[in-house]
């Protein structure tokens, strides 16, 4: 079970605890587009791709980030969170994904085992944690939150649209440039739930 203080920690990623598989991805270009509602469909076909391919060696998967908030503006990429049971154990899903056209890119071993995928067409993240990651649960709570506040699902794609501007080619600029509309969004959530 994971406690409140654990999905309260804010993870701040150290360079030295995050390792490129194949060295530093190319540059991609960074954009903000109105939602698109073939994004949940295109899920779903990604969702039993990787069911499929996985089978018991997956223990959840989710369709998280802003392309999973009907009416949520977003980069035209599909987040997926894949729990398994040790992210350290790759035997279990490495090749499997890459059967599917899945590419690992980064590793985070002290990121609740954090691994990064890359999937081209469609453009898609899909994030490998270890069962019980508070990771999991904070994108879980984010994401069904802004789906149920219009308000602050409109917050937040002003913020998007705001963040984009002057950092098209930089993608850590732009998480920085949203990052305090994120954080707050987060103290409602938590507030709500009566961690604070």
């Amino acid at each position: 079970m994971v406690s409140p203080k654990e999905i309260m920690k804010h993870y701040v990623i150290d360079p030295q605890d995050s390792y490129f598989v194949n060295g530093v991805p190319p540059i991609e270009n960074v954009a903000v587009v109105a939602y698109d509602s073939s994004w949940p469909e295109i899920y779903l076909t990604l969702e039993s791709d990787v069911k499929n391919e996985l089978g018991s060696n997956l223990l959840q998967i989710d369709h998280v980030g802003s392309t999973a908030v009907p009416g949520l503006a977003a980069k035209p990429v599909i987040d997926i969170d894949l729990t398994v049971a040790d992210a350290e154990d790759e035997k279990t899903y490495v090749l499997a994904l890459e059967s599917l056209g899945y590419k690992l890119i980064v590793r985070e071993p002290r990121f609740h085992g954090h691994r990064l995928f890359h999937y081209n067409n469609p453009r898609v993240n899909l994030h490998v944690f270890t069962l019980n990651s508070p990771e999991i649960t904070r994108h879980l709570l984010f994401r069904n939150w802004l789906r149920q506040s219009e308000r602050d699902c409109k917050l937040y794609s002003d913020a998007k649209f705001e963040a984009i501007k002057g950092c098209s080619l930089d993608i850590q600029k732009y998480h920085e440039n949203k990052s305090k509309i994120v954080r707050d969004i987060y103290q409602k959530i938590f507030k709500h739930l009566g961690y604070i």
